[in-house]
């Protein structure tokens, strides 16, 4: 058997990568992780977030981003891409990833919903500015959000029936409402 050693790429290397890739890489701590393409399920999901935070997050100050906008995670060394990212730090203005979100979202596919509850989860929390990272099924309603409880993390778990609160724009909305025109899996 033999065993090949895999290059470390170092994050310059890999920004500068990405601005020309045809794929999009995810990059933790010198390796890269292929992205594959996204259901159309999925797309609409992240979309109706963005479209719910967009014309609040303006008038907050704040920008929101889909799915081609990354970002770092000094203490793991790592570049991820976020389905859904809200930002609100001014200062947090370099052209091709953030670094100070308030609010992140990942829409889950059974293939991708172990890396996002365990790895990205604790990555995410690592960082100070984070509030909210929610975690949104895509084939039933349901949507997970960790919020930032001084020094704690709190599980909330919401389905169809339940009021969404998005604390970094002081925003509510119903969870089924995030869901309106998907034709869910479960139900046909």
């Amino acid at each position: 058997m033999r065993i090949k050693e895999l290059p470390h790429l170092t994050i310059e290397a890999y920004l500068a990568g990405e601005q020309d890739a045809e794929v999009r890489h995810e990059y933790v701590d010198g390796r890269t992780y292929a992205m594959t393409g996204a259901s159309a399920r999925h797309n609409l999901l992240a979309g109706n977030i963005f479209s719910v935070l967009h014309s609040k997050a303006r008038a907050h100050g704040c920008q929101v981003f889909m799915a081609d906008m990354k970002v770092h995670i000094p203490q793991w060394h790592a570049f991820y891409y976020p389905d859904v990212m809200l930002c609100c730090d001014q200062n947090d203005n370099e052209e091709y990833y953030r670094e100070h979100p308030c609010l992140i979202v990942e829409v889950v596919s059974p293939a991708t919903a172990g890396i996002d509850r365990r790895e990205k989860l604790a990555a995410y929390q690592t960082l100070a500015s984070l509030k909210e990272y929610m975690v949104m099924e895509q084939e039933t309603v349901a949507v997970e959000v960790y919020r930032r409880k001084q020094d704690a993390w709190v599980l909330e778990e919401l389905d169809r029936d339940d009021v969404l609160h998005f604390g970094c724009l002081n925003l509510d909305i119903k969870t089924r409402d995030l869901y309106e025109g998907i034709v869910l899996k479960a139900q046909g």
